[in-house]
């Protein structure tokens, strides 16, 4: 761990103390997994470098995850639209998806990514990919059209209280505020 604190700067490790709801040595522990994700000869200049969205799959921890892509979608600063993270936005998906990050912060970003075609509500077709997401893409796990149906009618039923067709941010989280698990769950451990 020495070596990797002496690459980040003491005064950038405060800062992201700061900015973050992670310790100093998680920030330690997340610098050290980003600058592996590079080639060796840029893990100097780790904080500058940009990772590629297919090294940022291979963390266990997203490998797995059905939201994987839309994770490095909403978390990417990249300009190009190629979904790259810097450190700066590792460091955020990260400390999002931490222990320490308020219900508030984590439904805000959960909501991002359930909201696929990021127009800021969840419509019916959102939250038909959303179902898929979560129940896999097989064709003994995908619902029929007629329970999917159902299925989208009563989210909505339940979440939808302006009756639009959509789900806001706002319904949202009021519907997260009540799901004592959903906070819990939505982690990702360094």
């Amino acid at each position: 761990m020495g070596g990797s604190a002496s690459l980040l700067p003491r005064e950038a490790l405060g800062e992201y103390q700061e900015l973050t709801f992670l310790s100093k040595q998680e920030i330690l522990l997340a610098y050290k997994r980003f600058s592996e994700l590079l080639p060796k000869e840029e893990r100097e200049n780790a904080c500058s470098a940009r990772v590629p969205k297919s090294r940022i799959l291979t963390l266990p921890e997203l490998r797995a995850n059905p939201f994987q892509h839309r994770i490095c979608h909403v978390f990417s600063t990249s300009d190009d639209g190629d979904d790259s993270m810097s450190f700066e936005d590792f460091l955020d998906m990260l400390s999002v998806f931490s222990d320490s990050a308020t219900s508030d912060i984590k439904s805000h970003y959960a909501f991002r990514i359930f909201d696929f075609d990021d127009d800021g509500t969840l419509d019916r077709k959102d939250l038909e990919k959303l179902v898929n997401c979560l129940t896999g893409q097989g064709e003994e796990s995908r619902l029929s059209t007629a329970e999917m149906e159902q299925l989208i009618q009563n989210i909505l039923e339940e979440s939808d209280i302006d009756k639009d067709g959509t789900i806001n941010l706002s319904e949202f989280q009021h519907v997260v505020s009540r799901s004592p698990d959903f906070a819990s769950s939505f982690k990702i451990v360094l």
